[in-house]
């Protein structure tokens, strides 16, 4: 059976896909001098917001999330965040490979939200991974399991989640409406002549703004 050890080594983002893209770049280790010839590998990708310290701005955009600060302690748990896959090619001794996950900016999902409330430092991860090996045997392959206790800790920098975030929508945030609220906006725009979805809300927001209390 082989021996196998994973490491997360980095993180960046892809330019040109047709999504927001992460590739996280995996080192993946075999001890024993078995030969692979190739692993279907799995990855579930959890968020473990416990491993890092919040700011009072950071605390207040996470409130949708796990609550008032005072309850953080039952309410901040691991989330889970996405699951991979990939097929590793032949090796032996070690191998770095590519693992892509598709991203979203959609602020109804909960690991964007937890992303973009971060003004900095990391975003600690967990990776558990599983799969089929297959491990060259002579003039063969015999095939064996990924076991279940393969881990790997990660520390994503905010900064590299920001930088791919901003080349996919420069300077922009996305929310989801429901059909009938975005007719309403739609037409709203369309009344006063307004050219972008920014000036539309922004009139909104004008016409319901209150003065400051002095």
């Amino acid at each position: 059976m082989s021996e196998l050890r994973f490491e997360v080594i980095g993180a960046r983002h892809e330019p040109y896909a047709v999504v927001p893209t992460l590739i996280l770049r995996l080192r993946i280790s075999e001890d024993s001098g078995q030969q692979i010839g190739t692993i279907a590998l799995r990855a579930q990708i959890q968020i473990e917001p416990r491993r890092r310290r919040y700011d009072g701005a950071e605390e207040d955009r996470l409130l949708e999330v796990f609550g008032e600060p005072a309850r953080w302690g039952d309410t901040l748990r691991t989330l889970l965040w996405t699951n991979a896959s990939l097929v590793v090619p032949a090796f032996s001794g070690s191998t770095e490979v590519d693992l892509p996950i598709a991203c979203t900016y959609d602020f109804e999902v909960v690991a964007a939200k937890y992303f973009h409330s971060l003004d900095g430092g990391e975003i600690p991860l967990l990776f558990l991974f599983s799969g089929t090996v297959f491990e060259r045997r002579g003039t063969g392959f015999s095939i064996d399991q990924v076991p279940w206790h393969h881990e790997a800790a990660y520390r994503l920098p905010v900064s590299v989640w920001r930088a791919m975030m901003d080349a996919y929508f420069p300077d922009s945030a996305w929310i989801r409406l429901r059909r009938d609220t975005f007719d309403a906006l739609h037409q709203y725009r369309g009344r006063r002549v307004l050219t972008t979805w920014d000036e539309a809300v922004d009139s909104l927001l004008d016409a319901v703004s209150e003065p400051e209390p002095v």
